[in-house]
This record gives structure tokens, sequence and C-alpha cells, in this order.
């Protein structure tokens, strides 16, 4: 387990760098744990971040990759609703860094 300070404040990151209270997420935080991945944010990875979160509410669970990749196409059209496109926003495991700059647990079959 480690810590990160985001705005001041200490935030709990488990062995993989996921959070261990969701509720500490914020916007910084979620740019914090995507420059740790190589990843600066743009507007489509909001929109998928904010699905994700969206999934996590109606579901209770972070979603696997496929599941993922229907969510999205459902609420943002089939052009984004695929694998490659995922895959460009977050390598190399969409649901898995997806969830994790989201503020969410690791998808349970996410290796």
């Amino acid at each position: 387990m480690s810590n990160i300070e985001i705005e001041g404040r200490q935030i709990a990151l488990d062995k993989e760098g996921f959070l261990r209270n969701r509720e500490d997420w914020s916007p910084a935080v979620a740019k914090h744990l995507a420059e740790a991945e190589g990843i600066t944010l743009t507007e489509a990875h909001w929109q998928v971040i904010a699905l994700l979160q969206d999934f996590y509410r109606e579901f209770e669970l972070s979603p696997a990759m496929r599941p993922l990749v229907k969510y999205v196409g459902q609420h943002l059209g089939a052009d984004k609703g695929r694998s490659i496109y995922l895959m460009q926003l977050f390598p190399p495991s969409p649901a898995r860094i997806g969830s994790k700059i989201a503020g969410l647990p690791k998808p349970t079959n996410c290796l």
C-alpha cells in the first residue's frame, strides 16, 4: 500500500495503484493516476471515465472489457463502442486502467 498527496490530502492506494477508498476520488486524483500510467486526459477520456462511474453505480462492479465496450457503444455510439477505440485511450487494458483512473475497484477478471 502507498499514499499519494493531492491538493494537500493523503490518498491511500493499494499495491496496484487503485484507490483504497472510492470517496477519495476527484478529477485531480484522476489526473495524477492517469499521469502515472503515461496518459494525458482529454475530453474523450473524461467521457469514458464518467461512463465507468455510471456503470459502477448501476451494477455495483467495475466492468470487464466486453461489458465496457457494450456500455460505451450504447451511450456514445458504435464508433466509440469498440475495443480499438478504448485501447487507444487506456492502453494496455481499458477496463483495468480506466477503472483505476475512474477511482473504481479493479475489475474482478482483469490480470
